[in-house]
Parts: C-alpha cells; sequence; structure tokens
C-alpha cells in the first residue's frame, strides 16, 4: 500500500448559507490539495463533519470527489459507525471503485471490549475486498483499540493494512511497531505527533492543518520520512502553534476559521458543531499572519 506513504489530507465539507454541501466550494479545495502536491486524499473523516451528513449526501460526496479527482490523486473514504451491521450495509451501498482504502473509525459510545472491536473489525475486513485502514482516536470514540488488538488483526487480515493512530501513547506506537507484521502502516492521526511518530516508524500522517497549508506539511512529511529532521523542525515548529488552534474548540470548527482566515472556505459547520469564539478566531488571525511573514522572510 505505497499509495499511503506520506501525507493524506483530511478534507473537510463545506457548506453554503443555506447548510448545504458546498461542492463548488469542495471542488476548489481538491485543486488546491492537489497543486500542493499531497500523497492522497481522506474523504468525510471527523474533519469532513461526517457525522452530520446524511446517507444521500455522503454517497454524492464519495461520487462527486472520485469525478473532480479523476485518477490524480490516490482517494481514502472514510466509512465508521457504531453498529456494526448498518456499517456493512453502508459499504456495500457505496460505490468504492475509485479509493484505494478505507478509513474506519473504531466504534464509539457503546464502549465495546476489545474482543468486541476485533469482531467489529473482522466483519468489516470479511465484507469487502477493500483495503481497510484502522483509526483509533480514543479522545473522540472513548475506548482504545489497544496495541494488542491492532496488531492481531493486522496478522489474522491481509486487508486490514494500517492503523491512523490518534492515541498520543508512544508506548503503544512502540509496541505496533516491533509487533506488527511486515507491510502494515502506522500513521499518525496527529499534525503534532507526526514528527516523533517517524523515529519509531510510521510511515505519514493523515493531516487536518494540510488543509490550509498543503505544500508546507507536504514538505514536512517529506523531510521526515528522509531524514532530514533539522529541516523538518522548522516546519514543525513554524505550525505547530496552529496545529493546537485546530483542536482548541473541537475539529472541524478550528481548521474552517483557518481556511476562511486564508480565503478558501467559510467557517459554516453543522450543529451541534459551531465556529470558534472571537477570541480564538483572533488568535488564528495572528498566527497565519505570523506565519505568512516567516515565509516572506525566508
Amino acid at each position: 500500500m505505497n499509495t499511503l506513504i506520506g501525507v493524506g489530507v483530511a478534507l473537510v465539507t463545506p457548506f453554503d448559507e443555506n447548510n448545504k454541501v458546498d461542492f463548488d466550494t469542495l471542488g476548489r479545495l481538491i485543486e488546491f490539495q492537489i497543486e500542493g502536491a499531497v500523497d492522497y486524499l481522506v474523504i468525510l473523516g471527523t474533519t469532513g463533519e461526517t457525522a452530520t451528513l446524511s446517507m444521500n449526501e455522503k454517497k454524492e460526496i464519495f461520487s462527486y470527489v472520485a469525478k473532480k479527482v479523476n485518477g490524480r490523486i490516490p482517494l481514502v473514504a472514510g466509512i465508521g459507525g457504531n453498529n456494526t451491521g448498518e456499517l456493512l450495509n453502508s459499504i456495500n451501498e457505496i460505490d468504492l471503485s475509485p479509493y484505494a482504502a478505507i478509513l474506519s473509525v473504531s466504534p464509539y459510545y457503546n464502549k465495546p471490549t476489545q474482543e468486541g472491536i476485533y469482531l467489529h473489525y473482522a466483519a468489516i475486513a470479511e465484507a469487502t475486498n477493500t483495503p481497510i485502514i484502522i483509526y483509533n482516536v480514543p479522545g473522540r470514540t472513548g475506548s482504545n483499540v489497544n496495541a494488542k488488538t491492532i496488531v492481531r488483526l493486522a496478522n489474522d487480515f491481509d486487508n486490514i493494512v494500517g492503523v491512523k493512530d490518534a492515541s498520543g501513547d508512544f508506548e503503544q506506537y512502540n509496541m505496533i511497531m516491533r509487533e506488527k507484521p511486515a507491510g502494515f502502516h502506522l500513521i499518525s492521526g496527529d499534525d503534532a505527533n507526526f514528527l516523533p511518530m517517524v523515529s519509531l516508524g510510521a510511515v505519514g500522517l493523515i493531516s487536518v492543518a494540510g488543509n490550509a497549508f498543503p505544500k508546507e506539511i507536504k514538505q514536512l512529511t517529506d523531510f521526515a520520512l528522509e531524514n532530514r529532521w533539522s529541516e523538518a523542525r522548522v516546519i514543525h515548529f513554524a505550525l505547530s502553534p496552529l496545529f493546537e488552534l485546530c483542536f482548541t474548540e473541537s475539529n472541524p470548527a478550528g481548521i474552517k476559521a483557518i481556511l476562511n482566515q486564508i480565503g478558501k472556505c467559510s467557517e459554516r459547520t453543522r450543529l451541534p458543531l459551531i465556529p470558534v469564539t472571537e477570541p480564538t478566531r483572533q488568535q488564528i488571525k495572528q498566527e497565519v499572519e505570523q506565519l505568512k511573514n516567516k515565509k516572506g522572510q525566508s
């Protein structure tokens, strides 16, 4: 799965003044990412506000993106949930032929045991031939997919090809890398943790900040994977305040505020998410201006 090496951007879903999906802006964001030379796009992950989209809207977005991209860059489809049976139906309903892989978040709210999580992913793996990336984000799901479960799934199913891990648990990352089968990918699910994760063997990043800074995140990723640590650190530290601001008032409100600041997308979100407060918006404006000045001086 070499298409999953490097940086994938978890694309936002823009909304218009009527709270409908803004496909024109979505198309421009896709072109912005391709121009930034990112390695792949992740469609309808957490950053895409998937939880507030209907099934019809999801199908429309998956279809639109595939047609717009037209094979120019690999695509990953975010398809997850906490109802295993319904999730399997969704996989059967969606045309996945243009997509290189499925990114599937671990079941949230239910708080299943590790055996329940294992059987959930086993059911997905048996229902499709499409490669699957486990998405572990305990801060949102309420439960961790532990390293033992991840390695077990990687060994038992050839089409479970990687894990996007946003747990922030480096002991877990160490165990995954030590015990995983060859070819199974550890992917950072957190812009801020990507650089140190590479030292353990992570092959890339699924980025939120890349929505607004695709060229910079691509350069950071390339430098890190080439072991050009000094150059990677310069970019990492320049962007790190914005990494934090992406999550100060919940994702994707932060990154949409950043995108609005650079003229790429409105701040509109769907309830229960709301745009960031004015103090955070001013912090974002200040950091974007500082970054612009640094780039101008370099």
